[in-house]
């Protein structure tokens, strides 16, 4: 007989950040249904069940396939745990049908990208390694520090002995996307973490969460049309307006008419970091300025400024180059970036961007222009480029 394994989703109706988050459409499909397939496609999952107080997802989630178990008003609200949620599934199921499961996998609804086979993997690696619970993980593959009030404090290195990337401890950071647990786990210590465990880890892609409305977009370019699943870009060439993507947008003029912008050093490094996994990176600038070719230069990258149209320049540079719009993306944020952005594969928009800009990217930085929205691009780019299948983590911790 096969080991009950029971999947629990919890989607409440209200959402802050996002009204209606659990079913906003996602290329076609509630936000919801994602998790529900992942479910029901896994192997070793006998059982799905969505944890909710509100009729419409309760429609999308057996339409889907999923049973639904409603949720109380009293841990439906915005204080209200996932564990509450959990623990009164486990409670109906027992009351109502004398149901125990032997493991109970808790999926967040607001992570849709997982890679076939990932749960049925977690599954075997817990029950191989005896642990007791086990989180979705991926790499925090760079220096972390905490701040508090106006100080700073490192958490995972020493500033006084940098260690090189290659010899650096291994340390990972919950994706949120899936936890397994046996169900005393939760009983006992009221969380979903306990005894020993075990760690499942995962790419970038898997790490994506909808947070923001702008997350939507961005999750939507690491997923293929026809199956959901992730797909990463082999990014070649990185295109830049100056005014508004490099700057904040805003001129200073002295009273000799001497302009000054104002950039971000942050920036400098994602282009480094970029430029070390072998992108391209280009300035495209309808402004004749000194300061565009200054700073490019200092950057080290190379510039094009006086261009009234923009998209002709780029084209051009693809031919040259012989590189496939489908590898180049471009960041803009104003209405004279629309045909480069409609013609690059990843086409980006600055959290300030005007709304026209926003419609067609593929991608709306957190950052506004001039304040490090290049160094997200870059980041972005760079752990796309760098995305490795599923890997695994030997030893399980103990709590």
């Amino acid at each position: 007989m096969r080991p009950h394994v029971l999947a629990i989703i919890p989607a409440r109706g209200g959402s802050k950040g996002i009204p209606r988050k659990n079913l906003r459409l996602l290329r076609g499909r509630p936000l919801l249904a994602y998790s529900i397939g992942h479910a029901l496609a896994a192997k070793e999952i006998t059982r799905t069940v969505v944890s909710t107080d509100d009729a419409e997802i309760s429609e999308v989630a057996r339409a889907s396939g999923a049973e639904v178990v409603q949720r109380p008003a009293d841990i439906s609200g915005d204080s209200a745990s996932s564990e509450s949620a959990l623990l009164h599934v486990l409670q109906h199921l027992r009351d109502r049908e004398n149901y125990e499961p032997q493991l109970v996998v808790f999926l967040q609804p607001t992570s849709p990208i997982r890679k076939a086979g990932d749960l049925d993997k977690a599954i075997r690696k817990l029950r191989e390694e005896e642990a007791d619970s086990l989180f979705s993980a991926t790499l925090l593959d760079r220096f972390a520090w905490r701040v508090e009030g106006s100080a700073a404090r490192p958490l995972n290195y020493d500033p006084a002995h940098r260690p090189m990337r290659q010899v650096a401890p291994l340390d990972v950071m919950e994706t949120g996307s899936f936890y397994i647990f046996k169900p005393w786990v939760l009983h006992q210590t009221k969380t979903r973490l306990g005894g020993r465990i075990s760690v499942y880890m995962t790419g970038f892609a898997e790490s994506l969460q909808v947070d923001e409305p702008q997350d939507l977009t961005t999750i939507e370019h690491f997923m293929s049309p026809a199956t959901g699943q992730d797909e990463h870009r082999d990014i070649r060439l990185l295109a830049l307006d100056f005014d508004g993507v490099l700057t904040d947008n805003y001129v200073y003029v002295d009273q000799h008419g001497n302009e000054l912008v104002r950039c971000t050093r942050a920036d400098s490094l994602g282009i480094n970091h970029v430029q070390a996994a072998g992108v391209e990176v280009v300035v495209i600038s309808t402004e004749t300025n000194p300061v565009v070719e200054k700073r490019c230069r200092k950057l080290g990258i190379e510039c094009m400024q006086g261009h009234s149209d923009k998209a002709a320049v780029l084209n051009q540079l693809m031919r040259a180059r012989r590189i496939d719009p489908a590898e180049v993306a471009y960041v803009g944020n104003d209405v004279n970036d629309l045909a480069c952005l409609r013609n690059v594969g990843f086409p980006i928009a600055v959290a300030d961007a005007v709304a026209e800009v926003k419609a067609v990217a593929k991608l709306i930085t957190h950052a506004k222009g001039g304040r490090s929205a290049v160094r997200e691009v870059c980041d972005v780019i760079v752990a796309m480029k760098s995305a490795k299948p599923s890997c695994e983590v030997g030893a399980a911790a103990s709590l």
